[in-house]
């Protein structure tokens, strides 16, 4: 069992910058690949980021690439993502998830691949 524990979302004006941190707790880190995933209201979740196992891989979705950047402190057993030049529809709660696998350079961006999930963080931009 893996724990997620999302925050440093909030609100910021367009063009502002926010840095979102998960903490995890429970199995190896180090065994998962991490992702970012956010929801708008009326939307599906979808992909944002995700990183391999070792940090040598990235994913990026084509509306943030650029812009946000995902990163990864096994020692703090931590992910983080970093979020510049925010627009409104950026606006979501950001989830954080994580998808043991074997390889330490893989990674998936895809939604039912992922094992764990945090709670959510909530990110409002404003125009």
């Amino acid at each position: 069992q893996v724990q997620l524990v999302e925050s440093g979302g909030g609100l910021v004006q367009a063009g502002g910058s926010l840095r979102l941190s998960c903490a995890a707790s429970g199995r190896t880190f180090t065994s998962y690949a991490m992702g970012w995933f956010r929801q708008a209201p009326g939307k599906e979740r979808e992909s944002v980021a995700a990183i391999s196992r070792n940090g040598g891989s990235t994913y990026y979705a084509d509306s943030v690439k650029g812009r946000f950047t995902i990163s990864r402190d096994n020692a703090k057993s931590t992910v983080y993502l970093q979020m510049i030049s925010l627009k409104p529809e950026d606006t979501a709660v950001y989830y954080c998830a994580a998808d043991r696998l074997p390889l330490p350079t893989t990674l998936t961006s895809t939604r039912d691949e992922y094992d764990y999930w945090g709670q959510g963080t909530q990110v409002t931009v404003s125009s």
